[in-house]
Formats: C-alpha cells, structure tokens, sequence
C-alpha cells in the first residue's frame, strides 16, 4: 500500500514535476492593517453578522465581514485584497478561515452587502458591483450607508446581470437566497441610537442581538420567578386555610367534649339526688 504524502511533501514533488498550484489561504495576505471606516460601520457589521450566525445554527454555512475576498490570481499580481464588508456563503463547512480564497473553497458567496462610506462608494457602486456581478456571480448584492439609511439598495442576478430588488410596502429588501429580509430600524444598539440595517424574518420579527437575547431570557427568569413567587403564596394561603379549618375542627370538637362533659355532670348530679337522667 502507498505511503500518504503530507501536504508539504505533495507540494514538493508537484515542484519537482514543475506543477505549480494556486495558492491557499495560508499562503496569502489576510490583513493590511487598515481600520474600519468608522465605529458605527463596525458595529452596523456586528448586527449583520451575529445575529446571521445564530440565526443559521447549524446550517453549514460561513458568514463573515472585512475579510479579503480572493476570486483572481491578478488580485495576488495587483495586491488588490479588499474584499467585502459583510459576506455570506451558504453550504459549506463551517470553520475558521482567514481569508476566502475562491478557488479553494470552490464556492463564492452567496450574499455581500458593502457599507458605503464617502471613500468608498464610488467603488462600491462601481467596480466592485462589476466584479460581484461579471467575475464573482454574486446571486444577491445589497449596499448601505449608516449615516444616510435612504441610500439603500438591492440587486439579484438575473441572467448574468444585476437588476434592482424592488422595496416592499414595509420598506424591506428580501434576500431569496436566505429567505430574509433587510430592512432599516431605528433603535439603541450598544448604546447608540441609529437608523440600523437589520435582517428580519417573514412575520417581521428582527434577528435578536446577544444583548436582546439576554433580555429575553431574563423577562423569561422574571416571569418565572412572578409565577412561582405567585404558587408559593397560594400554597401558603392554602395552607393556611387548611390550618384554620383545623383550628376550627378543633375548636367543635372541644365544645362537643365540653357539652359532653357538662351532660355527664349534670346526669351524675340528677342520680345523686335519686333522679333519672333518663326519665327526664
């Protein structure tokens, strides 16, 4: 039986043969040490992403944001790593990467949504709407602006182009591709107040936040907590009733036994004086 080679030893005899692969995402640059362009754009990716991610379960599946997106070999000549803001690749296995590098995953997104930004949105309602749609194939592309929520739009790929995602009567963009819908929301998340873009099921209920969720639990825990208060006091008052209605027993009972007692007295009295109890 043939000795498995190790990745690095089948690397070196495909060399040796002169065969030279593309390469992983190991052997690319993942990080070109650039911030976001605001913190409301980071955090406007957090409520896009978590939220997804949870939401997913465990649907193989990987969701991400800021993180270089390889679809060329020219991007690696070109040091042209940008990839997309927040990006959604559905059916695949979900690990850690460090980058996504297209030709090895053999799968490209399935949903991208750019947050524009004054810097960026001549790009991103450019060249990189181009890329999604010519080179990528992107089947659903949606942009944002956090500080300007009117400037929000959608586009699904039809035949090789992109045509726009009309707005629903609740203002909503639906994504097929995920069976969700975006839709702006004004609301405090981390303690701002803003206009945010948030994902929403079919019957318009958004996509809990970690801090929602907890919310929830611990109106779950209180509620619990009222009800069992609640069953405690009625078993007490319960309780108590029966003690009363013991008291009370009791109570007859010792009349009875007095009555009893005064009956006996009296008849004993009645013989002593020659009487009978009985005849009386």
């Amino acid at each position: 039986m043939a000795e498995l080679l190790s990745d690095a030893e089948f690397q070196t005899q495909l060399k040796m043969h002169g065969v030279t692969l593309p390469p992983t995402q190991e052997d690319l640059p993942y990080d070109d040490g650039e911030p976001m362009e605001t913190g409301r754009h980071r955090l406007q990716m957090e409520l896009l992403i978590n939220p997804l991610q949870q939401w997913l379960g465990e649907r193989p599946s990987f969701v991400a944001g800021n993180m270089f997106l390889y679809y060329s070999l020219a991007q690696v000549r070109n040091r042209d790593f940008k990839g997309p803001d927040v990006f959604v690749v559905l059916d695949v296995p979900a690990r850690e990467r460090k980058s996504w590098v297209i030709w090895e995953e053999e799968k490209a997104p399935d949903v991208v949504i750019e947050l524009l930004s004054e810097s960026t949105v001549q790009v991103d309602k450019g060249r990189k709407m181009t890329v999604y749609q010519n080179q990528i194939r992107v089947p659903e592309y949606f942009w944002y602006d956090p500080f300007n929520p009117e400037d929000f739009q959608g586009f699904r790929l039809s035949v090789g182009v992109y045509e726009g995602i009309a707005l629903d009567a609740e203002g909503r963009l639906y994504s097929t591709e995920l069976n969700l819908y975006l839709k702006p929301w004004l609301g405090f998340f981390h303690g701002i107040e803003a206009t945010w873009l948030r994902w929403f099921t079919a019957d318009g209920q958004p996509l809990p936040t970690d801090e929602e969720q907890a919310q929830v639990a611990q109106q779950k825990a209180r509620v619990a907590q009222e009800k069992a208060q609640q069953a405690q006091e009625k078993a007490q008052q319960a309780q108590e009733k029966a003690q009363q209605a013991q008291e009370k027993a009791q109570q007859a009972e010792e009349k009875v036994q007095a009555a009893e007692q005064k009956n006996a007295r009296l008849a004993q009295r009645l013989r002593e004086l020659g009487l009978d109890p009985e005849a009386l």
